[in-house]
């Protein structure tokens, strides 16, 4: 029996039926559990860590020999800047131990003359015993220069993962708020600090080790030179065929790495879901494991072919560079034998030669493979440093000029803000004046605007248009972070810091080892979460967090608590309070409003402005001032008794329909139902 509106050719292979308009078709008895191409993993969105895996691969040998110039300098004015000393004693020192890798080659060739000259063994034996003296000196030398190196390094790495960690955290964690809210600045910090922080963290010891290998080659075919002239084109015969499969085995390093991760991604997902706690409840209650596991093993097998086809190819690669290798170092040899038969080079001179190109095969391997490494690791250095770049033209504006401590008056002037690459203005044509003492709240819908104004209120944005003055200084005149010090922010869904009871109410002013004992006690107090402190195993030193050993984790109420003393431990010119106690219940709630609106004895701070924003009417009817927003304006203002009393065109305005609805709401939930007794 047909279905009417199901049109098109029926599934194939098992696929999962495409969406039809108005009718769904059964899916399949049989179908994959998530999307698979030829290439499994590679329908999962490019995640950041693969933008660059394998590229050194794809590009030619001249463009990473173009590029090494450039990332050397940058590379050494790296190291140089973190530590001058450790950097110039790592630079010299291993010059000076090829240099002495060099000289001992051919020392070693003034060893083979003494040993093949005429005359009697005896004779021969001391004559070459300077020469011995000479290269197991030069030996030694080299030995202290590479320990030179070693110390250098030691100094220098760790010097300059520090350097640039801290820069990089500096710079991201003092960024404008609204350069934080897009997400494609997220995802950019998470790059960088992933892997761009990680390679640039490796370039110093990878760079020591490309010179090493680089140095080494440079400074065989010197010895070559210096031997015979005709010696270097035979380094050359000799060194192609193993360069090549060099090459070709790193690229397929590479290219399998890339392979390689595109499964560890989908093999990651499984893995997750497996151990996940959030998951774990509904993994155990659905006996889901069986069939995880088996997915999970699926995909292993598919890792451990891709390893075994890797080992294959190297191996196949590894035989024909060794096949061909061995028929050019043969051909040299016998060049070489020729061109010592025919006296055109001494045998010991030979000696050397054969030494030479015999070390400089297995230093090729070690530079195309970090040739290949430092390529592919400054692409993400080149990412990380772009977005420093970025971070420090998205710093906060700073004029130099501080804000002075507290405020009788702020004045807000027609300000407008939209918000980067948004369609529309979150504010518009906003004022108001909020004096010292005074308790203000923020109403309305969702996306009105009351908490981007809050926000401009706390300096975390700077007004499109108009103006903010605190006591007539406008804001744009002053620090941002001045402004903000001087703002206490309790938002609805606060910080769990994985931190100390103590340490998560100091953080409001800025400490988390520090703090005043009398302040703090007074502001957990105000908020109720003394008694919550009071239960914890060790009360003030209790780790707020599963993390360590005895640490505690809190509800959802408690730690809206915590945040509230968070913000009244900072004692601000300003308390902003967004919805902080949306998790509370009821009770909970009361107080803690009546002790943040009123004080802890039914005084007002007459230091403090105190900005509340709720949905919950019933909480801000006793606020001095009343704002009222909708898409972006102030539609009223004025007290509850106000704006309950408050027409427009005759009929009640927008707060008092709100109120009035949240009021019939509770009342009909607290009203008995029929057939109750």
């Amino acid at each position: 029996m047909s279905t009417p509106g199901a049109h098109g050719a029926q599934s194939e292979g098992g696929a999962v039926p495409g969406p039809r308009q108005g009718v769904l078709l059964p899916p399949p008895e049989k179908a994959a559990a998530a999307p698979e191409s030829e290439e499994v993993g590679d329908e999962l969105k490019d995640a950041y860590w693969m933008q660059w895996d394998g590229e050194a691969a794809r590009t030619n040998v001249w463009r990473i020999l173009g590029r090494l110039p450039g990332i050397s300098r940058r590379v050494l004015g790296l190291a140089y800047r973190a530590d001058a000393r450790a950097a110039v004693t790592v630079v010299v020192c291993q010059i000076a131990s090829s240099l002495m890798s060099a000289l001992g080659l051919l020392a070693s060739v003034r060893v083979l003359s003494a040993l093949f000259t005429q005359g009697a063994t005896s004779e021969r034996i001391h004559h070459a015993l300077p020469s011995l003296a000479l290269v197991a000196g030069l030996m030694a030398a080299q030995g202290v220069l590479d320990f030179g190196v070693a110390r250098g390094q030691a100094a220098l790495t760790p010097k300059v993962r520090r350097a640039v960690e801290q820069e990089f955290l500096r710079l991201n964690c003092h960024v404008r708020l609204e350069a934080v809210d897009d997400a494609a600045f997220a995802d950019e910090a998470n790059k960088a600090n992933d892997r761009g922080l990680y390679y640039m963290r490796q370039s110093v010891p990878q760079m020591i080790q490309l010179a090493h290998a680089v140095l080494g080659l440079i400074g065989a075919a010197g010895v070559l030179a210096v031997l015979h002239p005709l010696l270097l084109p035979l380094l050359v015969l000799s060194v192609i065929p193993q360069g090549y499969a060099a090459v070709r085995s790193a690229r397929a390093q590479f290219l399998s790495h890339s392979r390689y991760s595109t499964l560890q991604r989908r093999i990651r997902l499984l893995t997750w879901l497996l151990l996940d706690r959030n998951s774990a409840a509904e993994v155990r209650s659905s006996t889901a494991q069986r069939a995880l596991l088996e997915e999970h093993e699926r995909f292993a097998r598919r890792i451990e072919a891709e390893d075994a086809r890797l080992g294959r190819q190297e191996a196949n690669v590894a035989l024909w560079g060794r096949a061909v290798g061995g028929l050019a170092v043969g051909a040299t040899y016998a060049v070489l034998g020729w061109m010592t038969a025919s006296g055109w080079l001494p045998l010991a001179a030979g000696g050397g030669a054969f030494l030479a190109i015999r070390s400089s095969r297995g230093t090729l391997v070690s530079v195309v493979l970090a040739m290949h490494q430092v390529y592919e690791h400054a692409l993400w250095i080149d990412d990380l440093e772009r977005h420093l770049e970025r971070c420090r033209a998205l710093q906060p504006h700073r004029t130099g000029r501080r804000l002075a401590d507290g405020v009788k008056t702020i004045t807000v002037t027609d300000v407008h803000y939209t918000y980067p690459e948004a369609g529309r203005a979150a504010l518009r044509g906003v004022s108001m004046t909020l004096a010292a003492g005074s308790t203000v709240a923020f109403v309305g819908t969702n996306g009105s605007g009351k908490t981007t104004m809050a926000k401009l209120l706390a300096g975390l944005y700077v007004p499109s248009e108009g103006s903010i003055r605190w006591d007539g200084v406008e804001v744009r005149e002053v620090d941002a972070e001045s402004i903000q010090a001087q703002v206490a922010m309790v938002l609805q869904d606060p910080v769990a810091w994985p931190l100390s009871a103590l340490a998560n109410v100091t953080i409001g002013a800025g400490s988390i080892t520090e703090a005043d004992p009398q302040r703090a006690l007074a502001a957990v107090t105000e908020s109720g979460a003394d008694r919550v402190i009071a239960g914890l195993p060790r009360q003030w030193a209790t780790p707020l967090s599963k993390r360590f050993k005895h640490g505690q984790e809190l509800s959802g109420g408690n730690w809206a608590k915590v945040a509230v003393a968070r913000g009244l431990y900072q004692d601000a010119a300003v308390l902003l309070l967004d919805e902080p106690t949306a998790s509370m219940d009821a009770r909970a709630e009361h107080a803690v409003y009546e002790a943040v609106l009123h004080g802890e004895r039914g005084e007002r701070r007459r230091d403090r402005i105190t900005i509340l924003i709720s949905h919950r009417l019933s909480s801000v009817t006793s606020c001095d001032m009343i704002y009222v927003f909708r898409d972006g304006r102030i539609i009223e203002s004025g007290t509850h008794q106000d704006l309950m009393i408050h027409t427009v065109d005759g009929q009640p305005g927008e707060y008092h329909e709100m109120f009035t609805l949240q009021a019939s709401a509770y009342q009909a939930a607290a009203a008995p139902g029929e057939g109750d007794g």
